[in-house]
């Protein structure tokens, strides 16, 4: 059965559609530059509905100091960070020891060395997740709603089940996953009506592609 963990939520109307959806993960933005950043205070009021369920809870961070980390880690206690900048595979160690949580580390890709490079992270992270390589001159790592090849992915195993991003939405979802073979699937501007404002009928749509799967 394939997943699907729904970023940049910033809303309850947004998280309470993606619980009723069956979301396997929730994702929370803290990096300044994206219009989907929140106070981790409001990110831990809205993940209490998600305490005590199967849905896991996702703090993401881009290339945090050791201040971010803790303070993300303490405040809102996820199950996982989601490294999205250029950490090395040691930096990805250290901040799962650091906060205790697991680590999605993200590995940005426009060719197949990309998906290669990334295995030298599968030591240290708990999970990888393949998103679309930005242009040399965006002031964000991600999050732009654009897709990359993803027959890259076909056939290739690794450790642990990963997660495919990069300008998913409802309606491409199902060719994402055929093509690809991916066990998780990740969205974010894909459930948007605009920049950083979640649709509640959106995240509905895209659970409900996933699940017909």
């Amino acid at each position: 059965m394939v997943q699907a963990k729904i970023c940049g939520l910033s809303t309850d109307e947004a998280v309470r559609a993606a619980l009723d959806g069956g979301a396997s993960h929730i994702g929370f933005v803290f990096f300044d530059k994206s219009p989907r950043n929140i106070d981790p205070h409001l990110a831990q009021r809205l993940a209490e509905p998600v305490r005590g369920t199967p849905t896991k809870v996702v703090a993401l961070l881009v290339d945090p100091d050791d201040a971010a980390v803790d303070r993300v880690a303490s405040i809102l206690r996820p199950d996982f960070i989601q490294l999205h900048g250029r950490e090395t595979p040691s930096r990805v160690a250290a901040v799962a020891a650091r906060s205790g949580a697991g680590v999605i580390k993200v590995a940005p890709v426009s060719e197949a060395s990309d998906i290669d490079a990334a295995a030298a992270f599968e030591g240290a992270a708990e999970h990888l997740m393949f998103e679309t390589r930005p242009p040399k001159d965006a002031d964000r790592p991600g999050g732009l709603g654009v897709p990359f090849d993803w027959s890259l992915l076909e056939g290739r195993r690794f450790s642990r089940p990963y997660f495919l991003a990069g300008g998913l939405d409802p309606w491409n979802v199902a060719d994402a996953v055929r093509l690809s073979g991916a066990p998780i699937v990740d969205v974010s501007s894909g459930v948007e009506r605009g920049p950083g404002l979640k649709d509640p009928t959106l995240i509905t749509a895209f659970l409900d592609a996933v699940r017909r799967l």
